[in-house]
């Protein structure tokens, strides 16, 4: 990895932090002392994943535990429009969601089905979605975060 993308893949994983805990009152993760949030976020035990402000909005970021959840390298992951990680019977539920997520800045609670890119589908529990506010006030997309899921 240039120094360039370790640069964005450290402010991009405080904003996903800081976005986190003004909207929930919540700290995501706790970082170490001396650690790098993008290294104490990427190797954390849920499931993080977050896309960017496009029309139709593209993932930019998966943590390892996302990437393996959806059986793709980090090229692949941050290639894929947002709304392709749900059933397409499931979509239409999903943007309701999110819609919602739009409006009030976060929601939590919530489960749905996924699909990985080996066809295999799994369950997302007790997701949490909220929108990536910057220090200017800023919309920078949208974030999930869970720490359970089921294999279906």
């Amino acid at each position: 990895m240039n120094v360039a993308d370790a640069e964005w893949l450290e402010r991009h994983s405080r904003l996903l932090m800081d976005s986190y805990r003004k909207l929930t009152g919540k700290s995501l993760i706790e970082t170490a002392a001396e650690g790098r949030a993008s290294d104490v976020l990427y190797e954390a035990p849920f499931a993080l994943l977050s896309h960017g402000t496009e029309e139709d909005p593209v993932l930019n970021y998966g943590n390892r535990t996302a990437q393996t959840l959806w059986e793709m390298d980090w090229q692949t992951f941050t290639r894929m429009p947002s709304r392709l990680t749900a059933e397409p019977m499931q979509r239409e539920v999903r943007e309701a969601f999110m819609e919602d997520v739009r409006q009030k800045g976060y929601s939590d609670g919530y489960e749905g089905v996924r699909v990985s890119g080996g066809g295999g589908r799994f369950r997302i529990e007790r997701a949490v979605v909220w929108n990536l506010i910057d220090e200017k006030g800023a919309y920078r997309g949208q974030a999930a975060m869970f720490p359970s899921w089921t294999w279906l």
